[in-house]
């Protein structure tokens, strides 16, 4: 006899009015026998602030938690954080998105029946993402230092640019005077990198990208490098320091700390609907490609 399917549910704990959705899914699960377990912070939330009565088989905090599929109820944020908290496990991740865009989530609040029955069917698609690794020359960061989307490094308590020395593989590149730069995965060239100019990536290009965020030269372009490269970062800043930011999360840091940036040993698994692509989301989520002309 099979094991009941275990699932780790994670949700953005400031949409109470899609509550129901929860509902929905807690009610679904259990008509299959899984077992469920939620993340601490939204069942204080939904129980306590909402009194939405609901019983998982174990409330989690942390990464102490093992499971076979992760579900996250909300936008692009919450999804990060759920890729955050899941690491290195291999567990798959489902998006059900709550909020306005959901790049990464497939399935809206009245799909969620057919997403279950889809994972217990077995016919969810998995798209293997690459993560950066961040590392210190001084100390260890503060923050996750593993990012789905972007590592950025951003100018912090005063106006001026920041100096932005980059070397690939212990080659010097060049140095970017900017607001700051962002080097994002595939996953992460429909994010920040995005509104600064980045190219678009496919999710499965072994590449990975640095976008200067409001760079003081017209020659400084977006590049893209292969994703088995290392990315050292110099930064020298008039006040002395910068801010870095790991997928949304941020530390301020001294100008004498160099930042090493390189693809992480472990991959994030995204679960996808069966019928649909990449392409196909571009079309519909960021209307890439449309001609708002043809609508005047």
């Amino acid at each position: 006899m099979n094991s009941p399917l275990r699932f780790a549910i994670f949700g953005n704990i400031f949409q109470g009015e899609k509550s129901h959705a929860i509902q929905t899914l807690f009610s679904l699960l259990k008509e299959r026998n899984a077992e469920i377990m939620i993340d601490r912070s939204l069942y204080d939330f939904l129980t306590n602030e909402l009194e939405i009565s609901l019983c998982p088989n174990k409330l989690i905090q942390g990464t102490d938690f093992e499971a076979d599929i992760a579900i996250s109820m909300g936008g692009d944020g919450t999804f990060l954080e759920a890729a955050r908290r899941v690491g290195n496990k291999e567990i798959p991740i489902l998006g059900i998105n709550m909020g306005r865009l959901g790049f990464l989530s497939d399935f809206s609040p009245k799909e969620i029946e057919d997403a279950i029955a889809q994972i217990y069917d077995g016919t969810l698609r998995t798209e293997s993402r690459s993560v950066l690794q961040v590392t210190y020359s001084k100390g260890s960061p503060r923050i996750y230092p593993y990012a789905l989307n972007e590592v950025a490094v951003l100018k912090r308590d005063s106006s001026s640019m920041i100096s932005i020395r980059v070397d690939i593989n212990g080659e010097y590149l060049t140095t970017y005077q900017a607001d700051g730069l962002i080097i994002n995965t595939p996953t992460g060239s429909t994010g920040y990198a995005l509104s600064v100019g980045g190219p678009i990536m496919a999710p499965d290009s072994h590449i990975m990208g640095l976008a200067p965020v409001s760079p003081h030269s017209l020659s400084a372009r977006p590049i893209t490098l292969s994703d088995d490269m290392e990315i050292e970062l110099s930064i020298e800043s008039r006040n002395h320091n910068f801010l870095v930011a790991i997928d949304g999360r941020s530390e301020s840091c001294t100008e004498e700390t160099s930042l090493y940036i390189r693809k992480a040993l472990y991959r994030v698994h995204v679960l996808k609907r069966s019928r649909g692509s990449y392409f196909h989301t571009l079309r519909t989520k960021l209307m890439w490609g449309t001609d708002v002309r043809s609508e005047l």
